[in-house]
């Protein structure tokens, strides 16, 4: 990946900040005062005329798919569209049954599209049999926003699956309730229109021509982000209700559909969009249907992307993408993504695990990452502490920007607002110039990989890596912190880490992993569900490792209850879970206080939710952490190979060390691991043998005193909080700045 065009001294550059009108004075000084190269409006903001004559790029927004509302407004029929389910209605008497379209949906952003063709677009689908009910057998009543079915049964449950139109597109709708925007008279509620149509195709290619010329200022055209919003709908008290950050649900349209049929050669149901109320969430394991939709739409988008991407080099200009907003269908990591000629992907930087799936992205000339706080009123007001999320912000984004550079960062929301913090803007110029010092110093460049291969194995792989158990970009959420934990430490290891599908290990592991990762809640798409039970996949693995191979699972890994085993993997990783059916078997427990992959344990394991019931499944087996008679943590030799069982693992230093150790240890890396390491779990080490540099850092906000050894030389090492150290490889300091 080579770097942008900006500066690359450790002291000016590679930072973006937003500004807008109104605070010329303030947006001088700041520009000068974090040496910032290019600037950019926010939704809502527009730039100052004074960026004019600053020495800055300036990056503007652009909305391909709700730039233009006059447009939208005169093409209501050319709205986008979503698929919508009704709430489950259970007829309590034979006969007539009146289902309400709209409960709990906010009429607001959605409304049912009663203009289409509804016998052939929606359903009606009896849940406690699973029967499709015959379009004669109901019909739409468009004044009250129902279905009445004329014969229901008493004691079933009915749903409606029903196309909606998009009349406020979710992210400008986010912002308008977040910031206040109703008491503004200029603010209007903003409609998405669909580029399926071949009409509204055409004035969006007409439109950015235009507007090209309009603004001859824009160095850098930032397209936030083009057709298809991620699935995000509001309940009827104007609060979210679903959201799905890789939802395809609000990616559909009666063209869209017709064409898909024309090239998959089979029709297309409401069902496979709202799949039984599900979504399609990516924790569901993905359907023959869904997955076809997701790449028919990938390439659909990609070739439009490619056309837009013309149009803005044709004028000169560079184009970047927003990782976010309307970005279903672009799927960075999908085949045709590096084809659409987009200069730069920009992203926001939630995580660690967020970080590197935009800093890993292939086919692009830089990376950008936003970085948190987002300059809105919910952090920054009178009173708040905006600081302390840029520390925790910043920590878990340097550990993955070290092993994987972003070649910018930046920040968003509105400028006003920050400046009236000035602890924080103290905070940002410390953040910005230790991000330029680290940069300069590793020259942009990866450190090197000191520890096993390792493959995660899922069901989505390479096409969604990075982004596993996530459901709104790396919010917490209770059933899913445990695992995310697991990416979120590998983001910052010294590890290469790779994405499989079931697909690309149904046939034998690829050469050169070394580790294999499976993590996830039994029948999830992570964990893998039915795909265990096909035998070509459990054999492929029982020979990787029986060869030498390791297998590491946590929660529950190769999860699919059949055959007499739960865990279709439990001879290999050792454990198995308890369901409630083998209660009458007694299972004795080997246990151990002493291994090394527990070596750097300093207080009690911390699995998170963790997973109930596991029970030893092999003699050879060895628990190095139980509660209740209940596996947390436990080893197994399985023929030359090993494997590890973690009932959980949300993020944390300790645990970061732990999965290392755990990865190093079933890879049989055990015997160089302190090579490159730090004693204390809080610290960090990187390895540059290109430049002859070595980076501690700190990962927390103590000062630590630790033990830093190369094959040569052990150094005790003072770093103060959220420090970082360079040295040479024999460990002399090195005067870097920053």
């Amino acid at each position: 990946m080579s770097s942008s065009t900006s500066q690359t001294t450790s002291r000016a550059g590679r930072l973006t900040l937003p500004v807008e009108k109104g605070m010329d004075a303030q947006v001088a000084e700041l520009l000068e005062r974090l040496q910032a190269d290019a600037v950019r409006n926010s939704d809502g903001t527009e730039l100052p005329e004074i960026v004019n004559k600053l020495a800055t790029k300036i990056y503007q927004t652009y909305f391909v798919g709700r730039g233009d509302q006059d447009w939208a407004q005169t093409h209501p029929r050319e709205l986008t569209r979503i698929y919508l389910m009704s709430e489950r209605t259970p007829a309590l008497a034979d006969g007539e049954l009146s289902i309400d379209l709209m409960t709990n949906w906010f009429v607001d952003q959605v409304y049912p599209d009663t203009d289409c063709d509804v016998e052939r677009w929606w359903q009606v689908i009896d849940r406690t049999t699973g029967d499709v009910i015959a379009p004669g057998a109901w019909h739409v009543d468009p004044a009250d926003l129902s279905v009445t079915m004329d014969q229901a049964q008493a004691g079933h449950v009915y749903t409606v699956g029903f196309l909606a139109v998009q009349r406020w597109d979710p992210t400008q709708m986010y912002n308008y309730l977040t910031n206040g925007w109703a008491d503004d008279p200029q603010r209007i509620k903003e409609s998405p229109y669909d580029i399926r149509y071949p009409q509204t195709w055409q004035h969006v290619r007409h439109a950015l021509d235009q507007w090209l010329a309009d603004n001859p200022q824009v160095d850098v055209v930032r397209f936030t982000t083009f057709f298809y919003h991620f699935t995000l709908v509001y309940g009827s008290d104007g609060t979210e209700r679903f959201v799905d950050w890789f939802g395809y649900s609000a990616s559909v349209s009666v063209p869209a559909m017709e064409a898909f049929e024309k090239r998959f050669g089979y029709p297309l149901q409401a069902e496979d969009f709202i799949d039984e109320g599900w979504y399609n969430s990516p924790f569901r394991v993905p359907r023959k249907s869904f997955r076809d939709w997701v790449s028919f739409q990938h390439e659909f988008v990609t070739s439009r992307m490619a056309e837009l991407v013309e149009q803005v080099h044709a004028a000169g200009r560079e184009a970047m993408m927003f990782l976010g907003d309307n970005w279903i269908g672009t799927e960075p990591y999908g085949p045709h993504f590096a084809h659409t000629g987009i200069d730069a992907v920009v992203g926001s930087v939630g995580s660690g695990a967020t970080c590197r799936m935009i800093s890993d992205i292939p086919g692009v000339r830089y990376t950008e990452g936003r970085l948190l706080p987002y300059f809105f009123p919910h952090v920054f007001y009178p009173g708040g502490d905006p600081v302390t999320e840029a520390n925790a912000s910043w920590l878990a984004a340097r550990r993955a920007i070290v092993r994987s550079p972003l070649d910018r960062i930046g920040y968003g929301g509105y400028l006003s607002l920050a400046v009236q913090h000035p602890e924080f803007v103290d905070r940002m110029e410390e953040i910005v110039n230790e991000f330029r010092a680290i940069h300069a110093a590793a020259a942009g460049q990866r450190p090197i990989a000191t520890g096993p291969r390792v493959a995660i194995v899922n069901c989505w792989g390479a096409l969604r890596s990075w982004q596993t158990h996530m459901v709104a970009h790396a919010l917490h959420y209770r059933q899913a912190y445990s695992y995310l934990g697991v990416l979120e430490s590998l983001s910052g290891l010294p590890l290469q880490v790779d994405f499989l599908s079931f697909d690309d290990i149904r046939n034998g592991v690829p050469e050169g992993v070394e580790v294999l990762i499976n993590v996830g809640a039994a029948g999830t798409a992570f964990s893998g569900g039915s795909e265990w039970a096909d035998e070509r996949v459990t054999s492929a693995v029982r020979r990787f490792v029986a060869a030498g191979g390791g297998l590491v699972g946590v929660g529950d890994p190769t999860a699919h209850p059949a055959r007499g085993a739960v865990y279709q993997l439990s001879d290999v990783l050792g454990v198995d879970r308890e369901l409630g059916w083998g209660l009458s078997t007694h299972r004795p427990m080997h246990t151990s206080d002493h291994h090394f992959v527990t070596l750097d344990l300093s207080s009690r394991l911390d699995v998170g939710e963790g997973t109930p019931d596991v029970f030893c499944a092999s003699a050879t087996t060895t628990v190095l952490a139980a509660h209740h008679e209940q596996v947390d943590l436990a080893v197994n030799q399985f023929g030359c190979g090993r494997a590890v069982y973690l009932a959980g693992l949300p993020y944390s230093s300790q645990n970061a060390r732990l999965l290392h150790r755990a990865l190093a240890w079933a890879g049989h890396r055990e015997d160089a691991f302190t090579t490159w390491t730090s004693s204390d779990v809080r610290a960090e080490v990187a390895v540059y043998p290109h430049s002859d540099r070595l980076l501690v850092i700190n990962n927390s906000l103590d000062q630590v005193t630790t033990t830093v050894s190369t094959p040569t030389t052990v150094r005790e090492v003072h770093m103060e909080a959220a420090g970082h150290l360079w040295f040479d490889l024999e460990l002399h300091p090195l005067d870097i700045p920053g």
